[in-house]
């Protein structure tokens, strides 16, 4: 414990209450002396349709590109809530990049609303599409969004094979196939920013082949309980671009 944390009365035992090591939450009241803040998050009602749940992600990436300081508070009573099951409003794939989290960059969300799967350049992999059909068919997930961003590392890796024919040696080479034949559209269609086409074109491939290639993802689909998205998140302004047409 340094000397100036020891001043200002924060010891072990303090330390471990705000990191709700001891029962005690990591909230606004425990900061303020039991003070309320409007940080404090409040239960929300169920989110049951698709439209609902896009619209509510909407809002939350708004809120998160006009105040990126705003956090998800309570977190100490929400565990005991949630110990009992799952219900979350919306599935993600997004990539594993480190400057992309989907529970920030929809406005704060907490435990228990976004389903998310990652791996380098939201490839829908066996794994990646087996965890979706379990969001929707079991935990009854409306929405699945999958989202790709700008500089992406993986798309760029599968843009300069298709331009120099340099495969990634390892599992890098193996991981990044499916990525290719975006790379592939995008260069035959003369894009101007070969990567950021690229990027795009593998969120909107991903989310029809969710639908094509899932039989259960397919029926919730033409049944109207389950849509399914793609967007690409821009890394420099926060901002989510959802994309209107997977045509």
């Amino acid at each position: 414990m340094c000397q100036e944390c020891e001043t200002n009365g924060l010891n072990r035992r303090n330390l471990f209450k705000l990191a709700g090591l001891a029962g005690v939450g990591f909230t606004a009241a425990a900061l303020t002396g039991g003070a309320t803040t409007a940080a404090a998050r409040t239960p929300t009602k169920p989110v049951s349709s698709p439209a609902e749940a896009l619209a509510k992600l909407k809002e939350g990436n708004r809120r998160f590109v006009e105040d990126a300081d705003a956090c998800a508070a309570g977190l100490a009573s929400l565990r005991g809530e949630l110990t009992g099951g799952q219900h979350p409003w919306a599935t993600i794939l997004t990539c594993s990049d480190s400057r992309v989290s989907p529970e920030l960059v929809f406005g704060g969300a907490t435990l228990g609303e976004l389903f998310v799967v990652r791996n380098a350049g939201n490839v829908l992999d066996t794994g990646a599409l087996g965890t979706i059909e379990y969001g929707a068919e079991h935990l009854k997930s409306p929405l699945v969004v999958v989202m790709g961003h700008s500089k992406c590392g993986a798309v760029s890796a599968a843009c300069e094979e298709v331009e120099k024919g340099s495969e990634p040696g390892g599992s890098i080479g193996k991981m990044i196939q499916p990525i290719l034949p975006a790379a592939i559209a995008a260069r035959s269609a003369g894009a101007s920013d070969l990567i950021a086409d690229t990027v795009r074109r593998n969120a909107i491939s991903g989310a029809v082949r969710i639908a094509n290639e899932s039989a259960i993802m397919r029926e919730l689909v033409e049944k109207g309980e389950v849509q399914v998205v793609a967007a690409v998140y821009d890394i420099a302004t926060g901002k989510v671009e959802f994309i209107d047409s997977l045509n």
